[in-house]
């Protein structure tokens, strides 16, 4: 992260994503899906529209056809369906005039606008994929890599697969990773009660219940409770909810060129799909690209894991320095594990390169 008067970051982006073997690719008149979070109105923390305009411009300099694209929510917010989804886009940031190309919603105004994608999947034989990126000539994924409540972390693979499915393929992955009530914890809040889509959570007796003849899996319920009340129903589930995800990326990669990169800054310990993003919980430590996303993956897993955590990280700071290693700043830990321990991101990337997404095996070219 580290700047010169004549390098900026800017600069450094294009000229790592060059570095990377970016201009190996056949761009000439091919349409370009620029796989991106846009972030939920109210979060702070996904990538500033600067990066994705350097990228764009690089695109249009090697004659393709770019833009910028999400597929919509399967819970309810500023995202969940196109006319809500480009207007958030829009004040965010990610417009025309900054990005040099447009927003395009893969799934279309209702989020019924899919594919379907064969890649006999054990978990997800055939994904429902947003006909935008199904569609597309080449896949371009920019990744603000953070922690996430029910994958452990949020990397290319999960921007790839969970982002480009369908309302529809969204509720196909998250079918098993149902969350439960840790009744000793809930204070009967009711902010999981206000913010479920699916009115599948209530408050009774103070407690709340979960009527899972209704729950979707989302995870809304787990992101916004602050008492640790609402988790992940159990680490198979959250396994296997990774494991659907690997098969919705690959098939949002068959047969097309594809390349990658993750800002592995503001590391905020939860997704940007939530209107709130808390404190980072270590340093910015940079970026980088690839055109392995499982590679990329473990790389910036594995820089997390190395680095302090910051101590303005309430939710890290709080809950893991009452113990006996107080006194260091938990270097070589797995961050993602002690935020969300009932999530296995590892299994994550062990199945996707099982299924020939790529390797867990790197690299790492600073430059």
């Amino acid at each position: 992260m580290r700047t010169r008067p004549n390098s900026n970051l800017l600069q450094k982006l294009q000229r790592m994503v060059k570095a990377a073997g970016f201009e190996q690719i056949d761009f000439k008149d091919k349409f370009v899906a620029i796989k991106i979070h846009f972030g939920e109105y109210g979060n702070m923390a996904y990538i500033r529209p600067n990066y994705a305009a350097v990228v764009v411009d690089m695109i249009k300099q090697l004659g393709g056809k770019p833009f910028l694209t999400d597929a919509n929510t399967l819970y309810s917010g500023s995202r969940d369906n196109a006319v809500d989804h480009i207007h958030t886009a829009m004040v965010n940031g990610f417009n025309p005039i900054a990005t040099g190309c447009n927003v395009i919603i893969a799934d279309g105004l209702r989020g019924k606008d899919e594919r379907i994608v064969d890649v006999n999947g054990t978990y997800c034989p055939a994904p429902k994929i947003g006909a935008a990126i199904a569609e597309a000539d080449i896949v371009i994924s920019l990744t603000h890599f953070k922690g996430h409540e029910q994958a452990g972390f949020g990397g290319a693979l999960k921007n790839l697969g969970m982002g480009s499915g369908s309302v529809a393929g969204k509720l196909d992955m998250h079918s098993t990773a149902q969350p439960k009530v840790e009744v000793e914890n809930c204070i009967g809040c009711k902010i999981c009660e206000k913010n479920c889509a699916h009115g599948a959570i209530h408050v009774v007796e103070k407690k709340a219940v979960i009527d899972y003849d209704k729950c979707v899996g989302c995870g809304q319920c787990v992101a916004l409770c602050k008492s640790e009340a609402a988790v992940m129903g159990s680490t198979e589930s959250g396994e296997i909810l990774n494991y659907k995800i690997d098969e919705y990326a690959k098939a949002v990669l068959k047969d097309k060129p594809n390349f990658h990169v993750a800002f592995i800054m503001n590391v905020s310990p939860e997704c940007d799909c939530w209107g709130h993003n808390d404190a980072a919980i270590v340093p910015d430590l940079g970026m980088a690209a690839s055109f392995d996303p499982v590679a990329l993956d473990q790389a910036c897993a594995d820089l997390v894991t190395a680095a302090p955590v910051l101590e303005t990280s309430n939710q890290l700071t709080e809950k893991h320095d009452t113990c006996e290693c107080h006194h260091h700043h938990h270097e070589g830990e797995d961050k993602f594990h002690m935020l969300h321990p009932n999530t296995n991101w590892q299994a994550g990337l062990r199945y996707a390169q099982e299924i020939g997404l790529g390797t867990r095996e790197y690299e790492l070219v600073k430059m």
